[in-house]
């Protein structure tokens, strides 16, 4: 009898590297196990690499990032490294950094595993990056796609180095995501190699022709030279073209994957399934039917966003920034007023207490619009509290109708309705927000017209683990 397969995924996160050695398990219900998993806090925040991007600018020491991927891979157990017949890597998108073709790490295999460690590298400037004000980006032109372009996005970074650090971008031939670094990287590509999951978070990316806007951008003197070539997601990008660690030489590598459609894939079983997590803030993602084609022109009043998934699909999402965060700046309010009152208590104590109160109030006229933090759509929306009555001023019915709020702002941006007309019939939900709320998870279950399960936690190294798992699968089963 074979061995089982096994595959390992790896997440490139914003705070975090995370890695996770998976085996397929065709008796399990979500057939497969993962055998391994590792995290470890990336710590790479560094200074701009160029002075004039101003305090809102976010970039990353590379080396520090690549650090914290080996410590990763040193914890995983070497037996199980030894099986690994295909490796999945996503990361953190919109992002960019500049390496010079060649010589963009260089391998130790002395007495330790064999690893890379980045040398003529650039810092990562990252999704969070803010250089690009609001005035510049309308200098730019209009991009051929169905994204709008933002700050942070890979494209508007490297316009906004061509006008402010032209000799900086001299420096290198190549670019790609942090995830794509790692691919070229460990394949030794002579040009990093994009999918259009990536690409189209970069921006001047058009989805139905999977190609760049090479004209609008040539136009515009923009470096095309740095550009990737373009691949299908979940394709092989190449082999491992040293030892890496214990995983051997010559082990397939697939392109690399965004975290957004990797977190997707590990949770959700069946293109019926949409997939919700609330956290910080909330997300809520839905395969769309196939054949469908987003409409061409970017609209940033939409609240519904269509991103690249896998064999040319869309995903539908709506992220809303208001979740876990209104919770916790609820319970913040509730503190200070207590100490306002001369009353000391722990948020601990203040959060447990207003969910069980909440919980014991079935029920509540309130209606809290929790957009505290506006949205992307609405960046000008603020909370408000309407119908108020003497009657529902309990914490009970305060805390259940900010719950409420917090899924009927979600239903608001994606009518659940339109969820089942796209094929829906199940809702996956994750995120510990939703974990430790029972009275959110009521409001869950209330809100959405299908079953809803929940504690699938999603997590982007396990599903570009599964990507590669799946892709074995195929090339077995054929």
């Amino acid at each position: 009898m074979a061995a089982p397969l096994v595959t390992l995924g790896i997440d490139l996160g914003t705070t975090s590297v995370k890695a996770a050695v998976v085996e397929a398990a065709p008796g399990d219900p979500s057939g497969f196990v993962v055998l391994a998993s590792c995290v470890r806090a990336a710590r790479a925040e560094a200074a701009a690499q160029s002075s004039a991007a101003g305090p809102q600018a976010r970039e990353q020491d590379v080396s520090r990032i690549i650090q914290a991927l080996n410590e990763c891979l040193a914890a995983l157990p070497r037996q199980q490294l030894r099986k690994v017949c295909g490796i999945g890597v996503s990361g953190q998108m919109h992002g960019v950094l500049f390496w010079k073709t060649g010589q963009g790490c260089e391998w130790t295999e002395g007495e330790a595993a064999p690893a890379f460690k980045p040398r003529a590298v650039s810092h990562l400037v990252t999704w969070q990056d803010g250089r690009c004000s609001s005035g510049f980006l309308t200098s730019l032109p209009q991009p051929e796609s169905h994204l709008s372009v933002a700050t942070g996005f890979g494209c508007a970074t490297i316009f906004w180095l061509l006008k402010n650090s032209p000799e900086f971008l001299k420096s290198y031939d190549a670019a790609g995501t942090i995830h794509d670094y790692v691919v070229a990287m460990l394949c030794d590509l002579p040009r990093p190699l994009m999918s259009d999951q990536n690409a189209a978070s970069w921006g001047y990316f058009n989805t139905q022709s999977q190609s760049w806007n090479l004209e609008i951008l040539t136009a515009s003197g923009f470096p095309i030279h740095l550009l990737p070539d373009i691949a299908e997601p979940a394709s092989v990008a190449g082999r491992t073209a040293h030892a890496w660690f214990e995983i051997p030489k010559g082990t397939p590598v697939g392109v690399a994957l965004g975290d957004l459609q990797a977190s997707v894939y590990s949770c959700m079983a069946q293109r019926t399934d949409a997939v919700l997590n609330i956290s910080t803030s909330v997300q809520l993602a839905a395969s769309m039917p196939s054949g469908f084609q987003p409409v061409q022109t970017p609209d940033p009043a939409a609240p519904v966003a269509y991103f690249p998934y896998f064999d040319r699909t869309y995903l539908a999402v709506a992220a809303s920034l208001n979740g876990g965060n209104v919770l916790a700046t609820f319970v913040q309010m509730l503190v200070q007023w207590m100490a306002d009152l001369g009353l000391e208590v722990e948020e601990s104590t203040v959060y447990s207490r207003m969910i069980q109160a909440a919980a014991e109030q079935k029920d509540t006229c309130l209606t809290i619009t929790p957009t505290v933090l506006g949205e992307r759509h609405l960046p000008d929306q603020l909370a408000s509290v309407t119908r108020i009555s003497s009657s529902d001023l309990s914490l009970g019915h305060v805390t259940r109708a900010l719950c409420r709020g917090i899924v009927q702002n979600l239903h608001s941006m994606l009518p659940f309705q339109q969820l089942r007309e796209w094929g829906v019939e199940r809702v996956v939900s994750s995120g510990s927000a939703l974990s430790r709320n029972k009275v959110l998870k009521q409001e869950v279950q209330r809100a959405f017209p299908f079953p809803v399960s929940f504690g699938q936690d999603v997590d982007a190294a396990v599903g570009a683990a599964l990507v590669m798992l799946q892709r074995n699968l195929n090339q077995e089963g054929s």
